[in-house]
């Protein structure tokens, strides 16, 4: 993947770009990721410089403890509800896009899933794609 991300809410009041390559793609099946998503998971793309990232509009956020304990923050169109990026308390420099927010989302490739202790048997995946029970090691 190569080249500038841009994607944003349903309803275009939220854009964003984002010039650097993503660090991970991946598909989290924890349970916040489950009910914001409606279904047994979220896909995201991390990206490591939360500066690289310039957005228009005003998204509406709200937080809640991971199952580690750190805070995430989950930031939504607040017209069409739309769920944007989320980013996290302890690692601020971090910035993970929902993969269907992205203008183009084929360019999403996960490449493992998080929370697979979670996992709902409904809910089937690439069964080529490592799964960790909670987050990858360092």
């Amino acid at each position: 993947m190569t080249g500038l991300y841009a994607g944003g809410c349903a309803c275009g009041s939220i854009r964003y770009e984002i010039a650097s390559e993503p660090i991970a793609g991946l598909h989290c099946q924890c349970r916040h990721c489950q009910m914001r998503s409606g279904t047994g998971h979220s896909s995201y793309l991390v990206f490591a410089g939360r500066s690289d990232m310039a957005s228009t509009g005003e998204p509406k956020s709200w937080r809640v403890a991971g199952d580690s304990g750190n805070e995430k923050i989950h930031a939504f169109c607040p017209d069409c509800g739309t769920p944007v990026h989320l980013t996290f308390a302890a690692m601020p420099d971090l910035v993970a896009v929902h993969a269907a927010s992205l203008d183009d989302a084929s360019r999403f490739m996960p490449q493992f899933v998080t929370y697979g202790m979670r996992g709902l048997a409904w809910d089937i995946l690439d069964p080529a794609l490592p799964v960790f029970e909670t987050m990858p090691p360092g």
